[in-house]
């Protein structure tokens, strides 16, 4: 997906501005690299943020989760810690899975939001693993870019993290500024305290089970296709 530079169309008004929350996923030992995200016309911010705060505290009554309590999909597929106040649920398996279900399924039917997945696979390890991941990056950002430039629109990303972490920067700045539509750096943001970027993890691990499909997960397979097929942007993940 390199992108071809061409003149930032001139627009009469303010642009739309279209927010992208990022997060990764992927390991070296499998060899895939996957970043993915969700996308939302600044518009819709707060009807996003409302539909999925409304879920929350849905999702507290049945599951005792509280609504600042971070969902974390290899947390809680994996048993790590204790995000409901009822130990049952800590406890179950099945509980934990059906509350990343519940959550992709908001994700996929909130009005006004979209999905993404980009991705690659290779037998690099160690340092070289690193730099496929800081590429992949790059050719999100010059996907990302490529279709605001299309639409007159500019657009900010959001990623988890403090940013001392990946060539993130390396990315940004290396787009001509005559043409580039993406504004600023990534603006960085811890998913414990951004619903929005926690909705990009649940993403982000959702699609790389459906391209990895490890036996183990067996039963995350199919929520790719079963939540959040319909609302991505570009009708699947998309290889690099």
């Amino acid at each position: 997906m390199p992108k071809t530079p061409a003149a930032a169309p001139a627009v009469a008004g303010p642009a739309a501005v279209r927010l992208y929350y990022v997060d990764d996923s992927g390991a070296h030992d499998t060899g895939y690299v996957v970043y993915a995200w969700i996308e939302l016309g600044i518009q819709h911010w707060r009807g996003v943020l409302r539909h999925w705060l409304d879920m929350r505290k849905q999702m507290y009554a049945n599951y005792k989760i509280p609504p600042a309590a971070e969902l974390h999909a290899t947390k809680l597929v994996g048993g790590r810690g204790e995000p409901s106040t009822d130990p049952r649920v800590n406890a179950s398996k099945w509980e934990r899975r059906r509350v990343v279900q519940v959550a992709l399924q908001t994700i996929g039917s909130t009005p006004g939001l979209r999905v993404g997945t980009i991705y690659r696979v290779t037998t690099a390890t160690g340092r070289g693993y690193a730099r496929e991941r800081d590429e992949v990056y790059r050719r999100l950002v010059d996907h990302l870019d490529t279709r605001l430039g299309a639409a007159g629109e500019l657009g900010m990303i959001f990623m988890d993290g403090d940013g001392t972490a990946g060539g993130y920067y390396n990315a940004h700045r290396g787009m001509k500024l005559a043409y580039r539509s993406i504004v600023e750096d990534p603006l960085f943001q811890c998913s414990g305290r951004s619903q929005l970027v926690q909705m990009a993890d649940l993403v982000a691990w959702t699609s790389y089970q459906a391209l990895l499909r490890h036996p183990g997960k067996r039963y995350a397979w199919d929520w790719y296709d079963a939540h959040l097929r319909a609302s991505d942007i570009n009708g699947g993940p998309v290889s690099c």
